[in-house]
């Protein structure tokens, strides 16, 4: 029987992704077969699995953290939102449809089987299964087809763990409002409670703590310090690297499209001390930048007809005149086209819109979604960059297709299968690629910074940075500092009484 535990928060971004990877740091450590757990997913920032299959990044987070392959086990449906109303639904790792928010709400109950086939199938394979819920067990209006706070703890019979964020204010009341607004067999679920990102004099907040322990009758289980610079992915929705404010050699402008995907393509940078990447709102912004880069999207057309709105477009055409090399990752490489074509409607109710005209391709939005994990052989003369290993490992995620109108355009990637992913053009300075994680590849990564550093007169860069390596450090120093400050003892005691899953 697995064994099996539930943190639950009061409200989005306290801090739920991050203290499920750091348990399954923790556990694994100590020798435990883990894996995470999330019924029901909403972001944009994805993860293809080796069996081509889409989750939610922050559950591959999790997995790495436990270091077990990822599956789609571990996030059976995964919510991509396409407009303020309504997503993109992902079930078992492929597009299930795409529906408004009431109309989903209507069929969740429909999806319990599938949610409880995913969790057994975790629970044959690994010995504890630690379990993220999602925004605030407290929505009442939504209580009664929950699939992913109590309805899910519920369904697989699990104790939880409340975590509360301080550093949002409020934190005492968010606590015991949420506790107060859940049934008294919810109420009875419920173990301890977390505070997470505190910062200050701890003694000054522990009057509070024992007020509220005497309140509601249940312990806290640790007060967790605010942690700086984790250089782990986070949830786009919540995540706080737009208002990180980096100074670097090397300045990186990622434009932030109202429906930008796959914010992880840039965490790797996080580790590189001479660059700073920066998200870009107004065209102004764009003037000190060394490399702008036009990221994926979930609704391409939207977010291209963002920046012609937004007068982007004017400031990107500037850039270029003025040579500053341009990066497009699939949305973004589709936006460096001429067109966009969208004639069945997939992404939204625009039929077509104007590209940017840096690349001389077309691309139309198909009915059929390619997931999958890629190796291409680098061709590019993008900044004149040779590698010593031209191959190139990443993964796609994209309804487009995108077809070259010229003959003479210089290609990106050599499939294995010899198939091309991506063009350049513009003398070396514009290129785009379908490639999710292209900077994670050290070798590229390094040679596109000294290439960068070049043009700037500077040195190049000899101290050579492992992505994979800093990876396991982040984690690693995670699970230090949360273990440090929980009653570990206490998780453990919850985790000897689970329950088995009915």
């Amino acid at each position: 029987m697995s064994k099996k535990i539930m943190f639950q928060g009061t409200g989005s971004s306290v801090g739920k992704s991050i203290i499920v990877t750091s348990v399954c740091r923790i556990l694994n450590n100590k020798g435990v077969n883990v894996a995470p757990f999330k019924s029901q997913n909403m972001a944009l920032n994805s993860y293809i699995t080796s069996d081509g299959d889409e989750i939610g990044r922050a559950q591959a987070v999790q997995a790495e953290a436990s270091r077990v392959r990822p599956t789609v086990n571990m996030n059976p449906i995964l919510l991509k939102p396409t407009s303020d109303v309504g997503s993109q639904v992902i079930l078992n790792g492929k597009v299930f449809g795409n529906f408004k928010a009431y109309d989903y709400f209507t069929l969740k109950n429909d999806l319990i089987p599938e949610i409880s086939r995913s969790f057994k199938n975790l629970e044959e394979r690994h010995d504890v299964i630690v379990i993220e819920g999602a925004g605030s067990p407290a929505e009442i209006n939504l209580r009664d087809r929950d699939i992913v706070n109590m309805g899910l703890a519920e369904i697989v019979d699990t104790d939880v763990i409340l975590i509360g964020d301080v550093d949002k204010g409020g934190v005492f009341a968010s606590l015991y409002g949420t506790y107060l607004l859940l049934d008294p067999d919810e109420q009875k679920r419920i173990k301890g409670f977390l505070i997470n990102k505190f910062r200050g004099d701890v003694e000054l907040l522990m009057p509070g703590v024992k007020m509220l322990e005497d309140k509601i009758g249940i312990p806290c289980l640790g007060v967790i310090p605010f942690i700086k610079d984790l250089n782990i992915d986070d949830e786009d929705s919540v995540t706080e690297r737009y208002d990180k404010v980096d100074s670097g050699d090397i300045c990186i402008g990622v434009i932030r499209l109202p429906y930008l995907s796959n914010l992880s393509d840039f965490t790797c940078f996080d580790n590189e001390k001479s660059v700073s990447v920066t998200y870009i709102e107004k065209p102004s912004d764009l003037k000190y930048c060394d490399l702008i880069v036009i990221p994926g999207s979930k609704n391409t057309l939207y977010d291209m007809q963002f920046i012609h709105d937004s007068h982007l477009d004017q400031a990107i055409y500037k850039a270029h005149r003025n040579e500053v090399p341009i990066i497009g990752i699939c949305g973004g490489y589709q936006m460096l086209g001429e067109k966009i074509s969208d004639p069945f409607e997939i992404e939204s109710g625009i039929k077509s819109v104007n590209g940017l005209g840096l690349l001389k391709v077309n691309t139309i939005i198909a009915k059929d979604k390619i997931t999958k994990n890629s190796m291409g052989i680098w061709q590019s003369n993008f900044l004149d960059i040779h590698l010593e290993d031209p191959i190139i490992k990443g993964y796609e995620i994209h309804m487009g297709r995108t077809e070259c109108i010229s003959q003479e355009l210089p290609v990106g990637l050599l499939h294995e299968n010899g198939q091309i992913d991506g063009y350049t053009a513009g003398e070396g300075l514009v290129m785009g690629t379908y490639f999710h994680g292209i900077f994670d590849n050290d070798t590229f990564r390094n040679e596109l910074i000294n290439a960068l550093r070049k043009r700037k007169g500077l040195d190049e860069i000899t101290d050579r940075q492992s992505f994979e390596i800093q990876k396991e450090k982040a984690y690693d120093n995670l699970a230090e500092h949360v273990e440090k400050f929980v009653d570990w003892n206490a998780i453990e005691k919850i985790l000897s009484e689970s329950r088995p899953t009915p």
